[in-house]
């Protein structure tokens, strides 16, 4: 049974008198620094010149290049993304650890796959809020929180869990829900996540459906409206409650073609593909494929994006919006 932490089971006083560096001010970078510095905790952002770190100093915070900012924390949150984190580690962090200071991800990809390999006597933690940098912060500021996961590689001090808990008060997970897992467990299951339903699975079957109606003489419009737009609807209302409170919902037409054809959709080769792609995870090909591909610029992840942002449900998307008032800024 995963383990739960709520409200009264953290103690924000652990990091009372701790001055956190936080590396990054991306997404996660601003919405979590802005939490901990509205908890009343002491945080510095530890960037290169440019227009994050404009970004971080027109929100007041304190900012210093990011071996300065090791060099004065006893607790490090490194939120650059993935592809860039070993290279950093390896030149402006790793030379400024010293015994018992923490280090901290919100993603466990790199110490799972060995890119960063931290040295023994340090604390090692994750804490992975489950939404976006934007969201942490908004739900912060309305005074609710989004759930989080943390977890423990390392415990030198002793007192890494209890940092883990704390942090995660301070950035407002504990409103919600924060549950225990591993590094091994959290990269290997949001990768998959990610690859397999949220995003990779989710776009290519919006342009499936997409391109099933326009082919069949449809018109475009009404084929975005119908698999793209409407989408939002029934996440909405599965995120509320369940499959079962989408259902609720929808009309008997509706449920009766989502139980009956639904799995002819999605039927016995999506498992195997699913299979494939979680074994490629587990075995660390995903990893070795990623890193590689940052290593020449990346050829596939550009050509790839490029071919996906021409695409006509792109076009037809934003002509579609454009009649719409709610997405007039």
């Amino acid at each position: 049974m995963v383990k739960k932490y709520y409200e009264s089971d953290a103690d924000l006083g652990v990091l009372k008198g701790k001055k956190i560096a936080v590396i990054g001010y991306g997404s996660q970078g601003r919405g979590q620094s802005l939490n901990l510095k509205d908890s009343g905790l002491d945080v510095v952002i530890g960037l290169r010149p440019g227009k994050s770190w404009d970004a971080a100093s027109k929100d007041g915070q304190k900012v210093m290049p990011v071996s300065d900012a090791v060099k004065k924390s006893e607790i490090i949150q490194i939120l650059v993304p993935d592809e860039l984190q070993a290279a950093l580690y390896r030149t402006e962090i790793m030379p400024f650890l010293s015994d018992k200071k923490c280090l901290m991800f919100s993603h466990g990809f790199n110490i799972h796959f060995g890119q960063i390999l931290p040295p023994q006597k340090i604390d090692v933690i994750m804490v992975a809020p489950k939404g976006p940098g934007a969201m942490v912060r908004r739900q912060y500021e309305d005074g609710k929180g989004v759930p989080a996961l943390i977890a423990i590689h390392q415990d030198y001090t002793g007192n890494a869990h209890k940092i883990a808990l704390a942090y995660a008060k301070a950035i407002g997970a504990t409103r919600a829900v924060v549950l225990e897992t591993t590094f091994r467990e959290e990269t290997e299951t949001d990768l998959f996540g990610e690859q397999a339903v949220l995003c990779g699975g989710t776009t290519s079957l919006v342009k499936a459906g997409f391109e099933t109606l326009v082919d069949a003489g449809y018109s475009p419009e009404m084929a975005y409206l119908e698999v793209c737009h409407e989408l939002k609807l029934i996440v909405d209302l599965i995120y509320e409650g369940g499959l079962t409170n989408m259902r609720k919902y929808i009309s008997n037409t509706a449920q009766y073609g989502d139980l009956t054809r639904g799995p002819r959709v999605i039927g016995p080769e999506v498992y195997v593909a699913m299979q494939e792609i979680l074994k490629d995870i587990q075995d660390g090909s995903f990893a070795r494929e990623w890193m590689l591909e940052n290593l020449v610029n990346r050829p596939v992840f550009n050509a790839l994006t490029k071919a996906d942002e021409e695409h006509l449900i792109e076009d037809i998307g934003r002509e579609v919006r454009a009649m719409m008032p709610q997405f007039k800024k």
